[in-house]
């Protein structure tokens, strides 16, 4: 049976089928992206292990295509199954041996990009310090209430996507249990006009009693985010708290829970940082007559009191600023809220495995040249002697 297993998993068949379902799977997946969005088309279509399909208002779907993941898994089996096979440990077979090493790094070191790699922003207006970059993508409840330490907060998160999937949320770290009652994934909220909106109120408590939510369909768009709400009830010990509305549009809002007093929230999710990073000076310039850039630069002070370091860099356009493993590009200038001249949005990008592309890359070439050369050098050989 090992035998069979093995000889499937290394055989060039295998290996042509691969290739053909990857040659679908990126043609109909780059396909599928202009309807379903980039990423929810490439979650969709690479990053799954099986690309999933029910008719439309069914509770069901089925699997109907192998993913990215689950290609390429199977690729890199045949690859390591077929490697092993036919490996030779000579000088001979140096190149096909350092290209085959290059290849199976680069699938590795996809899958570990897709797993580890993390991209958010950070936004400030000059004169603002932040140590802490939020996420275009992904949101989160929270709950904040004032720590021991001074100037420190007690933060407990809930990601957005348990507020999807499950009526009610409750843990021994979070003060009230969390009932959902309503959850939009994209909305805009406005005012409420007494004489236009004749409805209740969505929420008994906090701002929602004066706003109205309007849902908005779900944008795929790339540049541009998806802004959700949620209606939610917080059941404490003595029992109800009434329900609240919370939503990136709208800003923390206080609760008293017994003696103590949380601020609720519903925001982008943030990774914090252990040093801080104040925007000192944005520097936003276009060509004349134009809205085209010319010059996008933020100047910026790091301040890390494990190490002592304070200092300044210029970020800019093809200048990113690498520091503590992640990344800081240039991305736009000013926030929607902030004067675009006085302020800055930075692309911050964490990727552990940033280097395997170009090592993969390097060794392939490397043993294809190598290849290539012995086997110039042996057929000059061969010429002289005749």
């Amino acid at each position: 049976m090992f035998d069979r297993i093995f000889k499937f998993f290394s055989s060039l068949r295998l290996t042509v089928v691969c290739l053909g379902l990857a040659v679908i799977l990126v043609f109909a997946g780059t396909l599928a992206q202009v309807d379903e969005g980039l990423y929810a088309g490439q979650a969709r279509w690479f990053r799954s292990f099986f690309i999933w399909w029910g008719p439309h208002g069914a509770g069901w779907k089925v699997p109907f295509f192998p993913g990215g993941y689950l290609l390429g898994t199977v690729l890199l089996a045949n690859l390591l199954a077929a490697h092993f096979k036919r490996f030779q440990l000579s000088w001979k077979k140096l190149g096909i041996n350092v290209t085959h090493a290059g290849i199976i790094l680069l699938l590795v070191g996809q899958l570990a990009t897709d797993m580890l790699s993390r991209e958010t922003q950070m936004g400030f207006a000059e004169g603002e310090t932040k140590s802490y970059s939020e996420s275009g993508m992904k949101n989160e409840l929270v709950f904040i209430t004032d720590a021991a330490t001074p100037d420190k907060e007690e933060v407990i998160s809930i990601p957005a996507s348990f507020l999807k999937k499950q009526p009610e949320i409750s843990d021994t770290r979070l003060p009230v249990k969390v009932r959902v009652k309503e959850f939009v994934a994209n909305c805009n909220i406005r005012q409420r006009a007494p004489m236009l909106d004749k409805n209740p109120p969505p929420a008994t408590q906090g701002v929602g009693l004066r706003a109205t939510i309007l849902p908005e369909p779900e944008s795929k768009e790339p540049d541009k985010v998806n802004l959700p709400s949620a209606v939610i009830e917080l059941v404490g010990v003595q029992g109800s708290l009434g329900t609240w509305l919370v939503s990136p549009w709208l800003g923390p809002q206080e609760l008293q829970v017994g003696n103590k007093t949380w601020r609720i929230a519903l925001r982008g999710e943030r990774h914090y940082l252990p040093y801080t990073v104040k925007l000192l000076k944005a520097t936003h310039e276009v060509y004349p007559g134009t809205d085209i850039p010319k010059n996008f630069q933020s100047r910026v002070q790091i301040e890390n009191s494990k190490k002592g370091e304070n200092r300044e860099v210029d970020i800019y356009m093809n200048n990113p600023l690498r520091y503590e493993g992640q990344t800081f590009y240039q991305y736009q200038m000013g926030p929607s809220d902030y004067d675009p001249n006085r302020a800055s949005n930075l692309q911050v990008v964490k990727n552990p495995t940033w280097i395997t592309p170009y090592v993969g890359c390097s060794m392939v070439a490397g043993g294809m040249a190598i290849q290539f050369l012995m086997h110039l050098v042996g057929f000059i050989s061969k010429r002289r002697a005749k």
